[in-house]
């Protein structure tokens, strides 16, 4: 997925006053470059974007599901975000399990769970977790990528 004209492949709206969903949506800018994503804070009472307003999202649907909008003005909601926002990050084995068929009908019922509940799971210290999990799955991305670059690719045996 490349960006058009300077326009970023995925903007993300999500609340940055959440350490878990903050955790989680730096981790993956940072690893997909600050081109490729871009964070929207939508958690501030004042929140106001044009191409929310023109689409007739609210600020509390913001904050209730995590939404984003790709490079060709799609939008998306819930979990097809992660999926999309882990491929853009380069964490393929990542965004795969998010897309998996078979799982993705777990995931599309555990995440509104997670999202309404995610201000407790970050007192739980889940998004220390989280970032963890991530920085581990970019580590062994970066390596399988370089054993590809040197003639010796394999698949990887495990996620993270």
């Amino acid at each position: 997925m490349s960006t058009i004209a300077g326009v970023p492949a995925l903007t993300v709206y999500y609340d940055a006053s959440c350490p878990l969903c903050a955790t989680e949506m730096l981790a993956l800018q940072r690893l997909g470059g600050d081109l490729r994503l871009l964070l929207l804070d939508c958690s501030a009472s004042d929140f106001d974007d044009v191409d929310i307003a023109a689409v007739g999202l609210t600020r509390a649907e913001l904050m209730r599901c995590i939404h984003a909008r790709d490079d060709r003005g799609n939008w998306l909601h819930g979990v097809e975000v992660f999926e999309r926002a882990y491929r853009i990050a380069g964490l393929e084995s990542v965004a795969i399990v998010w897309g998996n068929r078979w799982l993705r009908p777990f995931w599309d019922r555990v995440y509104p769970w997670v999202a309404r509940h995610r201000m407790l799971l970050s007192r739980l210290r889940l998004n220390a977790a989280f970032g963890w999990l991530i920085e581990r799955a970019a580590r062994r991305a970066q390596r399988r990528a370089l054993a590809c670059q040197v003639d010796r690719c394999d698949r990887p045996t495990s996620l993270f």
